[in-house]
């Protein structure tokens, strides 16, 4: 589970270059308009792909503690095991008091500098790529409809997330990056 903050690019022009030459679209900078940010807040069931996501305003320890809250109304007597970056949000001293009264919900917190080890990330960049990237936004509440939309269709096709690297190859690499 995670919370990534997601910007309303709004709407912009991109300048198209002589035919037949590609280059990268960009954004003219007289129409560049950022009309506000959202946060993602989205937990990802791995055993079977099924997403529970949550836009909200900022990424403080209130709205983090209302989506945890929310997940776990979604699995109720069920032991939660959720993993978590180092975000101070979630170590917040009332969801640590929240979760001393919920003992069935624990959370995990990635390395430092490994929050790719969160499968959940590789949703956030399903959601950056397919739902996104080159949008055209005019407002907040447009970019938390096209993510509501789009986790909404995720559910109802839904599958595991798999690693593509075998498991050595991934301890490796995060023992690299674990002060001796």
């Amino acid at each position: 589970m995670r919370g990534r903050e997601v910007p309303d690019l709004g709407p912009a022009t991109y300048p198209s270059g002589p035919p037949g030459l590609a280059r990268p679209a960009r954004a003219a900078h007289p129409d560049y308009v950022r009309h506000g940010t959202t946060t993602l807040f989205a937990a990802l069931e791995v055993a079977t792909g099924h997403v529970i996501g949550q836009c909200a305003p900022r990424h403080r320890h209130q709205e983090f503690l209302a989506f945890l809250k929310q997940v776990a109304r979604g699995y109720p007597r069920r032991q939660l095991h959720v993993i978590c970056d180092n975000y101070a949000t979630h170590k917040h001293p009332v969801v640590r008091g929240w979760l001393a009264r919920h003992p069935r919900i624990r959370l995990h917190f990635t390395p430092t500098s490994a929050s790719w080890l969160n499968l959940v990330e590789v949703f956030f960049s399903i959601v950056e790529r397919q739902a996104l990237r080159r949008g055209d936004f005019a407002s907040v509440s447009e970019l938390t409809t096209a993510i509501s939309r789009f986790c909404a269709a995720w559910n109802q096709h839904c599958q595991p997330l798999a690693w593509t690297k075998p498991a050595d190859d991934i301890l490796a690499r995060l023992n690299r990056h674990t002060p001796q």
